[in-house]
């Protein structure tokens, strides 16, 4: 049988959600830099990660450990 640790999928999903936020709120700033694209390319890039490492540790968290 297996316990699920809610604390690495609680971190996990809040990582998936600031991620989710850093790129929303990059997004309004992007009309203001010199290449918006590029700064685009580079934000999808980090939030793209964050999300993955949260996904991956709300995915661990769920699973559990053995008792």
């Amino acid at each position: 049988m297996r316990r699920t640790n809610w604390r690495v999928a609680i971190v996990g999903v809040a990582l998936i959600f600031l991620a989710a936020g850093f790129f929303i709120g990059m997004e309004s700033i992007a009309g203001r830099s010199n290449d918006p694209a590029e700064m685009m390319r580079t934000v999808g890039l980090v939030s793209g990660a964050g999300g993955g490492v949260g996904f991956v540790m709300a995915l661990v968290g769920f699973i559990g450990r053995r008792r």
